[in-house]
């Protein structure tokens, strides 16, 4: 009897497969039209043979079930949305398509927040999808994680690819002790593993501020340098003056970085001792000239970094194309307090202290650092005065010296107060430097400010160009505009015409804009209908 040629290997069938039979084919098949049949045959059949090879392994525990979700069911029409959404994500073919239809990823961040204002409990059909769009997407993670919940992290324990949600969360989901719970708290501080740790204090510190620096100050000496660091950025949270003598021990650290954070902090406090000692530093430095008939500020740079400019929090090494004088210079004054200007520049006002000329060159190093400050210590008096009128011919303001220092210090006024700086910006300098200025207002966009976009963008179409290179601002207005804005929009959904100067097709363009514009507000609205329990079928899914 003849012995039985044995199976080819794995391998040899894969290779084969990706080669195609007319090429290889692999022991015990013969070449011909039957091939690629054979090779179907062949590779059914070691399947089936490996797999009856593998021994049976020893059961493991059923896991616990996942934790019941107390939170009410999303209703219907939103989970059919939220689904929609979901399947819309890069990779899939729906997410391939874009023309005139809605970015519908984009809009995925925005519904999960209202989601979570209504305290909505995540389907949990839905949770695995929402999970892969927020491992793809760390923007998504913080909104996904709260409003898929404590199952999340249930998940995410038996499926290595959602580890981030453990991560990503505080203590990665553990439970922390009552904060009345006094042992609790100090024994889950003094032997928790360090995520746990740092989420006790987080929680700790936005209760009661000073239990958290008390229970931080009891083994401050014997926590190590990057944990030092992280537990000191807590303290952030509720700053007030009761922190400033643990923040001045901590200027002593042996760690550099722990110096500078503390510094920071105290720098963010302007009655502070550290913010009184850089404001004589800075203010040695900074004089209204004496000899000249009209104010002039002059400036004299330090000529070194001593000692107590570094632990002060001075950093001593420059950056590289930096100068060493002017590097110092600008982090004196930025930790110097702004209040103390007044006094020292004739007792004017923060407007007229940023108008006076400054000699020698010294005017943007200064202004930059007063920017900086300003920042840092939430000053709106001077953050209005540095960013001057916004329909000042000088589109960069009297102080700021950049788009980012900008933005930066809008961040410094109220919703609508920022809202109207940046419209009044727009209808005087167009939207070719209103992205940055745009990212900083709250959405949606007040209706002055709405209008100026919408304006300016039908300014830019009647000029003829290609509305590509306004695409980010397109692309906020689709997410930032208030919905009910869409109405006014329809006579811009015609293609216009063009201008004999204008370039080929971009009427069409435009009108494909705008209608992708339109078509997204009325979804944002029909969005927040379906949230309410507004929309038809108004059941709620299954949680």
């Amino acid at each position: 009897m003849p012995t039985p040629t044995p199976p080819p290997p794995w391998e040899d069938l894969v290779t084969a497969a990706l080669l195609g039979t007319d090429r290889r084919t692999p022991p015990g098949v013969a070449p011909g039209p039957a091939a690629p049949g054979a090779l179907l045959d062949a590779a059914a059949l070691e399947t089936v043979r490996r797999r009856a090879g593998i021994r049976p392994a020893r059961a493991a525990p059923r896991p616990e079930p996942a934790p019941r979700d107390p939170r009410p069911a999303l209703p219907v029409a939103a989970a059919h949305r939220l689904a929609q959404f979901l399947a819309d994500r890069p990779g899939t073919a729906a997410g391939s398509r874009r023309g005139a239809a809605p970015d519908l990823m984009e809009l995925l961040p925005q519904w999960l927040a209202a989601a979570n204002d209504h305290g909505y409990a995540a389907p949990p059909e839905i949770l695995p999808a929402l999970l892969d769009a927020a491992r793809g997407r760390t923007d998504l993670r913080p909104a996904a994680l709260a409003f898929a919940g404590q199952r999340a992290l249930w998940l995410a324990r038996l499926n290595p690819d959602w580890r981030f949600a453990l991560r990503s969360t505080p203590g990665g989901g553990a439970a922390l002790p009552r904060l009345d719970d006094g042992e609790g708290v100090r024994r889950l501080w003094g032997e928790g593993l360090f995520a746990e740790r740092v989420a006790l204090l987080a929680a700790l510190r936005s209760r009661e501020p000073a239990a958290a620096r008390e229970l931080l100050a009891g083994s401050w000496a014997s926590e190590r340098a990057e944990d030092r660091l992280m537990f000191l950025d807590s303290l952030r949270v509720e700053l007030t003056g009761t922190d400033e003598p643990f923040l001045e021990q901590a200027l002593a650290d042996r760690s550099r970085n722990v110096r500078a954070t503390a510094a920071e902090l105290l720098s963010a406090l302007p009655g502070s001792a550290l913010a009184g000692r850089m404001a004589v530093r800075a203010g040695s430095c900074v004089a209204l000239d004496p000899l000249r008939g009209t104010p002039v500020i002059v400036v004299e740079a330090p000529h070194e970094c001593d000692a107590g400019m570094e632990r002060d929090g001075v950093a001593p090494k420059a950056p590289s194309g930096r100068g060493e004088r002017s590097w110092w210079f600008g982090q004196l004054v930025e930790a110097a307090p702004l209040t103390a200007w007044s006094a020292r520049l004739g007792g004017r006002t923060p407007e007229r202290i940023v108008a006076l000329p400054v000699a020698d060159d010294w005017r943007n190093d200064l202004h930059a650092a007063w920017c900086r400050a300003a920042v840092r210590q939430g000053n709106a008096d001077w953050a209005r005065a540095l960013l001057g009128t916004a329909s000042a011919p000088e589109s960069g303001g009297p102080g700021a010296v950049s788009l980012a220092e900008r933005a930066r210090l809008l961040g410094t006024l109220e919703a609508g107060e920022r809202a109207a700086w940046v419209a009044g910006f727009i209808a005087a300098h167009g939207l070719s430097e209103a992205f940055q200025l745009l990212g900083v207002c709250a959405v949606p966009w007040s209706g002055p400010l709405g209008g100026a976009v919408v304006d300016a963008l039908n300014i830019a179409r009647d000029a003829g160009s290609y509305p590509w290179s306004f695409s980010g601002v397109m692309g906020l207005a689709e997410r930032c505009l208030d919905p009910a804005e869409a109405g006014r929009l329809d006579g811009l959904l015609a293609a216009p015409e063009e201008p004999e100067d204008a370039s080929p097709g971009a009427g069409g363009y435009w009108a494909e804009a705008f209608q992708r514009l339109v078509t997204t507000l009325r979804l944002r609205a029909a969005m927040a209908e379906e949230l309410a329990g507004r929309a038809d079928g108004r059941g709620h899914a299954g949680g």
